[in-house]
């Protein structure tokens, strides 16, 4: 478990939490949880994922979580997202600055697009099932993804899964996969450090071991590796 974050006369850090495509807040509550017991303050944002364009979402989800924290006078605002919501932090970082912003963990971000996108995306049902932003995160012409720039004004830690329980969308990714994302996929460049984890995308927001890697990520900005000699390494993942 972390250490709690240093009490600072110039007001706490917060972490705005983003969930992925067709999920609610409440995917995001045990990070919630175990944020605010390590002394940060946690706007988890709550936005409609299905039934608006990736363009309107960025500005209501990620203006939403920024008000919710200046609420308590942060000195820093920190992103943990998953996803999606990854993709929405992109896109307004693009337009965007954050005066503030201090850290970015991504779970299973759709960086480069997802193949499953391209090949179920024109199936009946799908958009109705997975919500008007998917079919922008494929990886052709309209993929959103692909026209955002680099990771280079700010500090980011990508979090891939592995582990697939989508066998039939895991045949449309070339490569190791979460059932979504493919780990290549997931990356950009720019970002600051890397790790793969056992997990599914579906749920890899709430495994202790995500968990604890997000909370050293926003602490230190690295994650913690095999044959680390960091000697304020709390945690001793497998990954």
């Amino acid at each position: 478990m972390a250490l709690p974050v240093a009490a600072s006369a110039e007001g706490p850090e917060c972490v705005v939490l983003l969930h992925g495509l067709s999920r609610t807040d409440y995917s995001m509550k045990k990070l919630e949880r175990e944020l605010a017991e390590s002394g940060y303050s946690v706007a988890n944002t709550d936005y409609d994922s299905r039934h608006h364009s990736i363009e309107e979402l960025a500005d209501v989800a990620v203006e939403s979580g920024i008000a919710q924290c200046e609420q308590h006078l942060v000195r820093k605002i920190h992103f943990t997202t998953h996803s999606l919501g990854g993709i929405l932090v992109r896109h307004y970082l693009a337009r965007k600055p954050i005066a503030k912003l201090g850290r970015v963990v991504m779970l299973a971000p759709p960086n480069q697009g997802s193949e499953v996108i391209d090949v179920f995306g024109n199936m009946p049902g799908f958009q109705m099932f997975s919500g008007e932003p998917a079919l922008q995160l494929g990886t052709g012409s309209d993929s959103v993804p692909l026209t955002l720039p680099p990771a280079h004004e700010y500090e980011l830690g990508i979090i891939a899964g592995t582990r697939s329980i989508s066998p039939l969308f895991s045949l449309a990714l070339p490569d190791r996969d979460d059932g979504k994302v493919s780990v290549e996929s997931t990356k950009i460049d720019g970002m600051n450090d890397f790790i793969e984890v056992p997990y599914t995308h579906t749920f890899i927001m709430q495994r202790q071991e995500v968990i604890d890697q997000t909370l050293y990520f926003l602490r230190n900005g690295h994650f913690i590796h095999h044959n680390s000699d960091d000697s304020d390494s709390t945690l001793q993942p497998t990954l």
